[in-house]
């Protein structure tokens, strides 16, 4: 048994998004054996431009019966049914939310019309309900109503199953283990299957070609599925207006932080969040106590004046003091990595040499820090990062030059360069970026060893 489904709603997202009508066909996949049509009051107001697509305003549902008391009735004739819908994911999410508001339960085994028509009738050029009708020639009427949209589906449906191998094609996606399922309908299972399991950048794109959000990963394709079995509200918007997925290797981890940051910042998409906002920087700095020992400490970058290293919060700054600590033999204490506390006793730095205990005199501590900060300073002016590159043949470089970023480049191995000037050559050019110079030097902290002089042997 199926019950094919359609609601309409007040547009207001996943989590805030309330029912306006409902309208459930049950059927054995030949003809209709139960039907249940209504509007619903959502028990807040109605948009404007809701109400122009749908026809659907605060007077129609004023006396209309609030889910709470229509449940029943929902729960008694999709019971033991399998949920059909168009675009299922946003259906059946909304009515298992609006539910659990009501603290009721709804599960249901559920089936798409999107990815089964793709499968039964390839090559239509849309699969959105109104186009795949008139590629169908299924009438539908009452376009944008609950009622006429389910009739629609529940036709489509059939031709579906009037298919020489819809039971398998039931039965495919109807397991709970197909990768398949969970694609957003407007994504060919070919497109994901190009993906690779490697580092790099990938871009979600609408029916328009405009790229919608940039990620990065360790593994694209590993990454990408887990947006479509996120059913936040935020993923479950962004998988519906999905179509299309490009990528770049990266070869590692930094070279995908800094091209993401990068394509952020050119594409400006619409689902990303992250570095669109105004961040808070945080600075080190250094400075001197009443007893004349010098200090290492961060605060909020509009604090700093002409800081060491700037960096993204506050757990970056501690991995860098704790770096310089263990490199330098510095004291946690005076790196402000412990409060409150006479002498250190870090868990992780052991090798304070007694500034904190009287054993080291103040000017050997404070010649240390000096050299960790001038040689810091030093590293930061002209410096050459090596990574994996996307292939075993070529490797990866980031480029900081007079204390700028530069940008990032591929190079093969088998290439000799004689000059610095044949290396930026094949370096491709980047905005030195507040965002990318705090990758730069989170990077740098955890991984001083990959830190290179720029100049060529």
């Amino acid at each position: 048994m199926y019950t094919i489904v359609d609601i309409e709603t007040t547009g207001n997202g996943i989590k805030g998004n309330k029912i306006t009508e409902i309208s459930i066909f049950k059927t054995d996949g030949h003809q209709v054996l139960d039907e249940f049509t209504s509007l619903v009051n959502p028990e807040c107001e109605i948009p404007y431009f809701i109400t122009g697509l749908t026809g659907i305003d605060n007077f129609m549902v004023r006396e209309a019966p609030t889910l709470k008391e229509i449940a029943p009735k929902i729960e008694e004739i999709t019971r033991d049914c399998i949920f059909v819908a168009h675009s299922v994911n946003f259906d059946y999410h909304v009515i298992k939310n609006e539910f659990s508001l009501i603290g009721k339960s709804f599960v249901r085994k559920k089936l798409c019309t999107v990815r089964l028509a793709r499968r039964a009738f390839p090559g239509i050029s849309s699969y959105s309900l109104g186009k795949l009708c008139t590629a169908l020639e299924i009438p539908i009427t009452d376009r944008h109503r609950a009622r006429g949209d389910a009739e629609a589906t529940m036709v489509l449906f059939q031709k579906v199953l009037s298919q020489p191998d819809s039971e398998s094609l039931i039965s495919h996606f109807l397991n709970a283990r197909s990768q398949e399922a969970t694609l957003p309908p407007g994504l060919s299972r070919k497109t994901y299957d190009r993906l690779p399991k490697k580092p790099g950048v990938y871009y979600f794109k609408n029916g328009k070609g405009e790229i919608i959000y940039v990620g990065k990963a360790k593994s694209i394709q590993k990454r990408v599925l887990g947006h479509f079995y996120d059913r936040s509200e935020k993923e479950m918007r962004l998988c519906r207006e999905t179509s299309d997925i490009s990528f770049e290797l990266s070869g590692s981890d930094l070279l995908a932080l800094l091209m993401e940051s990068a394509a952020i910042k050119h594409h400006f998409p619409k689902y990303n969040r992250a570095q669109k906002r105004n961040t808070v920087p945080y600075g080190i700095f250094s400075y001197e106590d009443r007893n004349g020992i010098k200090h290492l400490a961060y605060e909020r970058l509009s604090k700093v004046n002409r800081p060491i290293a700037v960096l993204r919060n506050t757990t970056e700054c501690r991995l860098f003091m704790e770096e310089l600590c263990k490199a330098y033999e510095l004291c946690p204490r005076y790196c402000h990595l412990q409060q409150n506390v006479k002498q250190c006793s870090h868990f992780r730095i052991a090798n304070c040499r007694g500034i904190c205990r009287g054993e080291e005199t103040v000017y050997a501590y404070n010649e240390r820090v000096e050299r960790a900060i001038e040689d810091y300073r030093n590293q930061q002016e002209n410096l050459l990062i090596k990574e994996k590159g996307r292939n075993a043949n070529e490797e990866a470089v980031v480029c900081i030059q007079d204390g700028c970023y530069k940008g990032y480049g591929f190079v093969n191995k088998e290439i000799s360069l004689s000059s610095i000037e044949d290396l930026l050559a094949l370096i491709i050019p980047q905005k030195d970026t507040i965002e990318a110079r705090q990758l730069i030097s989170a990077y740098l902290a955890r991984h001083p060893d990959k830190c290179l002089p720029l100049e060529l042997q």
